[in-house]
């Protein structure tokens, strides 16, 4: 049990050390978004069954608000963090900008 303590401090020393994020912040955010995150699931698949647009659109973007809080800590707040990091995050929001307008062209003017 000693070995792996050690190990796990080990590893949360490297990323205070290399990359300047603290694993404990980063957990607390994790774990504080989890009530966040299963009543905006809960909240998105009831407005996605009744088929409310609006109600649909505001849950999902809390849900991933979310998802996205504990890592935008790390990329906010991280240092030496690779590159590659920051392209998988532009990635993801592009997606998500991409599908809201699409979303939003498609639905009729009068449809809420």
């Amino acid at each position: 049990m000693a070995a792996i303590l050690s190990w796990i401090e080990g590893l949360m020393q490297t990323a205070r050390e290399d990359y300047g994020v603290n694993p404990i912040v980063f957990l607390v955010i994790y774990l504080a978004c989890v009530p966040v995150f299963y009543y905006s699931l809960f909240r998105t698949l009831r407005a996605l069954a009744r088929r409310r647009g609006r109600e649909l659109l505001l849950w999902s973007a809390v849900f991933l608000g979310a998802n996205a809080a504990p890592f935008l800590y790390v990329l906010l707040f991280g240092r030496n963090i690779p590159w590659w990091v920051y392209l998988v995050f532009a990635v993801l929001i592009g997606q998500g900008v991409l599908s809201l307008v699409l979303k939003l062209r498609r639905r009729p003017a009068g449809d809420a």
